[in-house]
C-alpha cells in the first residue's frame, strides 16, 4: 500500500460534508513544563497551517464554550474536579502532597499555571463538537485539543487530566442509541475503555502498541464484562507498523463493527504519536496512511467526531491534522506547505508529507491474520445490534447559541469569542466595552428584541392595572378579600405569622421574578400563600388594609416608570386626609397585610376572588 488512500474526487466520501472546528488561540499558551513532552503549542501550528492553506473557508470555525464545573462532574468525581480547580503551582506544600499523590498528579501529570482553565477549554471543545452532531448541524466536528483518553474518573494520568472523550460520549448517548470509538494513538485507550467496560451501547476499538509500554493494558483478550463482553475490541501491535499492514486490520474489523453494531454516531481519536518518527512512538505510519483512517471514515455518512490525543514531535503532528482536517471537508492539500506563522519549524524541505523510515516490521503476516480472524469471531458472537428501553433522555448540555456576523465585517469565518467573558460557573457573560470595540461576537444569551417585548408586556400590565376604576374594583371585591382573611386567620398556628405567606429572610423575591415570562401567574393563586413578600417589610397595622383600597386609586402608583419596579404600599400615616366615598369602607380584617404586595399580584388577586 503506498498510503495515497482513495481519491476525493470521486466515490462516497467526495459529496460535501458540513465541519464544525473547534479552536481556542489560547490553548497554545499552556505549558506543562520545561522538558516534558506534552505541548500544547501544537494545535496553534495545526491550525496556523489550516488559515494558510484556506481550509477555514469551508468549514464552521467556532470558539469552544469552557465545561462547567458540572459538566466535568458528569464522569469525574467532585473532589477530584474541585482539586484540579484549586491546586496551583504556588499553592503545593506539605498539605497537598497527600492529594498530589492520591490523583496521580506529579511528573507525567504536573501542575502548571492554568491546569483547569486548559482542562475546561479542551473538555468543552469535544462537547460542543458533540451537541452540533446531536443537533444535526454538523456532519463532522473536529477538536485537536481533544482526545486526552488516559484520564481516570478521579485520577490524572499519561499527561491527560480530564477525559474530554468520555464527556462528549455521554453527550452523544442522549441522542443515540449507540456510539463506537475508535482509538488510532500509539497508546492504549484505557480511560475510555474502563469507562465503557460493561455496557453495550459504546463499543471500544483501538490500535496500540502493546507489551512493555504506557500504560500496559489493551490485550486482545480483553473484550469487555457483563452486558459489555465483545463490547471492547483492542489490536495489539508491535514495533515498526507500516500503512499497508496497518489498514489491512483497520479495514475489515471497522467494517464489520459498522455492520454489527450499526452505530449512531462515531468518535475518532487520532493521536498522531503512531506517526513515524514520532518522539516518543515506534511505529511507521506515514501521514497519508495515517489520515487513511480518517478517510474511510468518513465514507460511513455517519456522525463523525474527530479528536486529537498523543502526537510529540509537534511539526509532525501539525502536518498531520492539518492534512486530516482537509480529507473531512473534501479537498486535497498541496504537499508544498504555504509560508506561515511557523515555517521554520518544517524544514529543510517544508512539504506536508514526510516519507516513513526503512525500520523493521515486527508485525508478521501471521500475527496480523490471527488478530483479525480472532477479533472478527468475536464480533460474529453480537447477534443484532443492541436497542435501548424507552426512557426519558437527560436535558441537553447548554451551550449558548452562536451569533453570526456580516461577512464582510467579520473577514474570515473565525469567531473571535473572549474566553474572559464567559463565567463558565454562574453561566452569564459579561460583553467588557473593550472586546465589543474589537468586534467580538457574543453568543446570544438573550437578544434585545426579547427583552423590549418583556418590558412592553410588563409596561401593558402596569397600564391596565392602574387604568382600572378603582373605587369599583376595589369596593365590590374587599369584603370577598376580608372573608378569605378571616379564614385564614383560623387556620393558622401561629398569630404572629404574615397573612399567610411565607417569608425567605435568605433570598428576597421581588415581582419581576415571578413574572420573568412577562405574565404568568403562581401555580395555585386562589390564596395569599402562594405570594412571595419582601422581607425587609415587616407585618403593619390591621389598617393597611383598610388603606389598600386608597394606595391603588394614589397617583404615585399611576405614575410607575418601570415595568419591573416593586411599588410599596404607603404607610397609614401618609392617608390621614379624608376621601369622599359613595359609601363607608369595608371592616378592617383582623390580620396585618405584608406591605410589600406589589400592584400585578394585587391585580391577580381581585381577579380571583371575582372569579369565584
Amino acid at each position: 500500500m503506498d498510503g495515497s488512500g482513495n481519491s476525493l474526487l470521486a466515490g462516497p466520501e467526495s459529496h460535501k460534508k458540513r465541519v464544525a472546528y473547534f479552536y481556542d488561540s489560547e490553548v497554545g499558551n499552556f505549558y506543562y513544563g520545561p522538558g516534558h513532552p506534552m505541548k500544547p503549542h501544537r494545535i496553534r501550528m495545526t491550525h496556523s497551517l489550516l488559515m494558510h492553506y484556506g481550509v477555514h473557508q469551508k468549514m464552521e470555525m467556532l470558539k469552544p464554550f469552557p465545561a462547567r464545573y458540572k459538566d466535568l462532574c458528569r464522569f469525574h468525581e467532585d473532589d477530584y474536579v474541585a482539586f484540579l480547580k484549586t491546586v496551583t503551582p504556588e499553592t503545593q506544600n506539605k498539605k497537598q502532597l497527600r492529594a498530589l499523590k492520591r490523583f496521580n498528579l506529579g511528573e507525567d501529570c504536573p501542575v502548571f499555571d492554568g491546569l483547569y482553565s486548559f482542562c475546561q477549554t479542551y473538555a468543552g471543545g469535544s462537547v460542543g463538537g458533540a451537541v452540533k452532531l446531536n443537533h444535526g448541524h454538523s456532519d463532522i466536528a473536529i477538536n485537536w485539543s481533544g482526545g486526552l483518553h488516559h484520564a481516570k474518573k478521579c485520577e490524572a494520568s499519561g499527561f491527560c487530566y480530564v477525559n474530554d472523550i468520555v464527556l462528549a460520549i455521554l453527550e452523544l448517548l442522549k441522542y443515540h442509541a449507540r456510539i463506537l470509538y475508535i482509538d488510532i494513538d500509539i497508546h492504549h485507550g484505557d480511560g475510555v475503555e474502563e469507562a465503557f467496560y460493561t455496557t453495550n451501547r459504546v463499543m471500544t476499538v483501538s490500535f496500540h502498541k502493546f507489551g512493555d509500554y504506557f500504560p500496559g493494558t489493551g490485550d486482545l483478550r480483553d473484550v469487555g464484562h457483563s452486558e459489555g463482553k465483545y463490547y471492547s475490541l483492542n489490536v495489539p501491535l508491535k514495533d515498526g507498523i507500516d500503512d499497508e499492514s496497518y489498514q489491512s486490520l483497520f479495514k475489515p474489523i471497522i467494517t464489520k463493527v459498522m455492520e454489527v453494531f450499526q452505530p449512531g454516531a462515531v468518535v475518532l481519536q487520532c493521536g498522531a504519536d503512531s506517526l513515524s518518527g514520532d518522539r516518543l512512538g515506534c511505529f511507521n505510519l506515514s501521514v497519508k496512511g495515517h489520515a487513511e483512517c480518517v478517510r474511510f471514515m468518513r465514507s460511513f455518512d455517519v456522525p463523525l467526531l474527530l479528536l486529537g490525543g498523543g502526537g510529540y514531535t509537534i511539526r509532525n503532528v501539525a502536518r498531520c491534522w492539518c492534512y486530516e482536517t482537509g480529507i473531512a471537508v473534501g479537498v486535497e492539500l498541496d504537499d508544498k506547505l504555504p509560508y506561515n506563522d511557523y515555517y521554520g519549524y518544517f524544514g529543510p524541505d517544508y512539504t506536508l508529507h514526510v516519507a516513513p523510515s526503512n525500520m523493521e516490521n515486527r508485525n508478521t503476516k501471521s500475527d496480523l491474520e490471527f488478530t483479525r480472524k480472532y477479533l472478527v469471531e468475536n464480533l460474529s458472537r453480537l447477534q443484532h445490534a443492541p436497542s435501548v428501553p424507552f426512557q426519558e433522555r437527560p436535558p441537553d448540555t447548554e451551550i449558548p447559541e452562536e451569533e453570526e456576523l456580516d461577512m464582510e465585517a467579520r473577514g474570515d469565518r473565525y469567531h473571535k469569542w473572549n474566553m474572559s467573558d464567559w463565567d463558565a460557573e454562574d453561566d452569564t457573560i459579561c460583553h467588557s466595552q473593550e472586546a465589543n470595540a474589537n468586534g467580538v461576537n457574543f453568543p446570544r444569551m438573550a437578544s434585545p428584541t426579547n427583552q423590549e417585548q418583556a418590558n412592553k408586556v410588563k409596561q401593558e400590565e402596569v397600564t391596565e392595572a392602574t387604568s382600572m376604576d378603582e373605587d369599583n374594583e376595589v369596593d365590590e371585591n374587599m369584603t370577598k378579600v376580608t372573608e378569605r382573611h378571616k379564614e385564614i386567620k383560623e387556620e393558622q398556628a401561629s398569630p404572629e405569622q404574615c397573612v399567610g405567606v411565607e417569608v425567605e429572610s435568605s433570598r428576597p423575591s421581588t415581582d419581576s421574578e415571578i413574572r420573568r415570562d412577562g405574565g404568568s401567574a403562581p401555580a395555585n393563586h386562589s390564596s395569599l400563600a402562594a405570594l412571595p413578600v419582601h422581607p425587609l417589610y415587616a407585618p403593619t397595622s390591621t389598617a393597611a388594609l383598610g388603606s389598600f383600597k386608597h394606595a391603588l386609586a394614589s397617583n404615585h402608583l399611576r405614575a410607575a416608570k418601570s415595568p419591573t419596579q416593586e411599588i410599596p404600599f404607603p404607610h397609614k400615616s401618609q392617608h390621614t386626609h379624608s376621601h369622599a366615598h359613595t359609601h363607608p369602607p369595608p371592616p378592617p380584617p383582623p390580620l396585618s397585610l405584608s406591605l410589600s404586595l406589589s400592584l400585578s399580584l394585587w391585580r391577580r388577586l381581585v381577579r380571583k376572588t371575582k372569579l369565584k
